[in-house]
């Protein structure tokens, strides 16, 4: 009898432990994911737009980028592709990191792509182009169409968008730009920029980084990026266009790897949501890219506490 109970129990625990989110985080495949951006909508469900890597890309070839949902951040559904390279007139590739945002009674996705080739032997053959791209969907999860056809604006080139509406509903789009940190405020319909492009106040630190992610808490505005590339890093002000303070480190780098990231609160709590490079059994064994999470807390100032990579993630 005894036997019977502590099989019961066992194979209770390994059920349990089915139900527990691990990194990285499982879509349910083997598809490789990077660049999460996070958002909670309406109906109070986890919504991920991530960038897709293909299995031993070239480079950074990628053609479209996915959406998945969750409402426990543990079992996750894959939406497919809510857009792809394939239905842009204007570019052919680098479906690079995205975002979104929801006004209007519309869904917004707003994404970098671009063309040409980047020669990293011989900078100076490079054709590549990148612009910022805004699509628009009934559903969260797409398909998502691109109602203008064009980029925001061709000049400067520039990638990894963040697309951030404020408590008053104004529009705001932070981006990789010529190297600056750039901001433009959009129109209500956010298919347009109004105003011409700002180059943010930055107290005076401005290092190399990827794509920013910006968001609000207790009416301080943070400005979050993965600096050199890798480190997650932040800055803080009092409006969405600065002039922002430098804070410190979220989390640090993990080998010479490249980091991008989005911080979301989702049902009471702080997520930080990132990539990670990671072994894979694919035929180039090369390490490519998947999401993982883990939680994020702040101190009573409202500045960030530094956060570890676990296994468990968002499972403990």
């Amino acid at each position: 009898m005894s036997s019977l109970k502590n099989l019961s129990i066992l194979i209770g625990l390994t059920v349990a432990s089915l139900g527990f989110s691990q990194n990285p985080l499982s879509f349910g495949s083997d598809i490789l994911t990077a660049d999460p951006s996070g958002h909670v909508w309406a109906d109070g469900k986890m919504y991920l737009y991530t960038s897709h890597d293909e299995e031993c890309q070239e480079d950074f070839w990628m053609k479209d980028w996915h959406v998945f949902s969750s409402s426990d951040l543990i079992n996750w559904t894959d939406h497919g592709a809510c857009l792809s390279v394939d239905d842009l007139s204007w570019a052919d590739n680098y479906a690079w990191a995205p975002d979104a945002a929801y006004k209007n009674g519309k869904y917004y996705f707003c994404f970098p792509a671009g063309t040409g080739f980047k020669d990293r032997v011989n900078p100076k053959n490079s054709t590549k182009w990148m612009g910022i791209g805004m699509a628009v969907s009934d559903s969260p999860t797409g398909p998502f169409k691109d109602p203008i056809g064009k980029p925001l604006w061709t000049t400067p080139y520039a990638n990894d968008p963040c697309l951030f509406l404020d408590d008053d509903g104004a529009g705001y789009i932070y981006f990789n730009g010529g190297g600056d940190y750039y901001v433009a405020k959009l129109n209500d319909d956010l298919l347009s920029v109004k105003g011409d492009l700002v180059a943010m106040d930055m107290g005076g630190y401005k290092p190399k980084r990827e794509g920013p992610w910006v968001f609000k808490r207790n009416n301080i505005y943070y400005y979050t990026m993965p600096e050199d590339n890798r480190i997650l890093t932040y800055y803080t002000a009092s409006t969405p266009i600065g002039p922002w303070k430098y804070q410190g480190v979220i989390m640090k780098a993990e080998g010479e790897s490249n980091n991008h990231h989005s911080i979301v609160e989702f049902n009471g709590k702080w997520i930080l949501f990132y990539h990670r490079w990671l072994e894979n059994d694919l035929d180039c064994e090369k390490i490519q890219r998947k999401v993982c999470a883990e939680f994020l807390h702040f101190n009573d100032d409202g500045t960030i506490k530094e956060v570890e990579r676990t296994d468990a993630g968002v499972s403990h």
